[in-house]
């Protein structure tokens, strides 16, 4: 049992055991290199079984990662950026726990303001301003 952790948060840290990597060959041009190395990397990770993670923790992953998500609650991240198996691997963990961090980033509420007398006063200044521009743009009637 490995003892190394990817961690997310000062709170939170998942064990490099919940996670599964599989090595295939990448697609694309390269020639024999290509067609020889699984340098391509799928990790994977079950949200929704981990037992790392706290219920709202889960359900926040759950909706916020929604997309990368299997119908049996599974994370799906693919890197094959690399001609290196080890550095799509390093690839692939950065971008779980940036993925991670971002979806368990607590959003700020906005407050509701209603906007300043002064700054509603320039704006109805304004629009009176280029009210009076458009009135002298206009052709003058001469017959009054």
């Amino acid at each position: 049992m490995s003892e190394e952790w990817v961690e997310i948060t000062e709170q939170l840290a998942i064990p490099l055991d919940e996670l599964e990597f599989r090595f295939v060959r990448s697609s694309g041009p390269g020639g024999q290199h290509v067609n020889r190395s699984s340098t391509r990397v799928e990790l994977l990770w079950d949200v929704a079984g981990s037992p790392t993670l706290s219920e709202g923790q889960r359900q926040r992953l759950l909706r916020e990662l929604g997309p990368r998500i299997d119908t049996r609650g599974t994370l799906h991240i693919v890197d094959s950026s690399s001609r290196s198996q080890f550095q799509n691997r390093q690839e692939a963990l950065e971008r779980f726990r940036s993925l991670l961090q971002h979806a368990l980033r607590r959003r700020k509420v906005r407050r509701p303001t209603a906007p300043s007398r002064a700054s509603v006063e320039q704006r109805l200044q304004r629009k009176r301003q280029l009210g009076q521009k458009k009135q002298v743009r206009r052709k003058a009637d001469w017959d009054q």
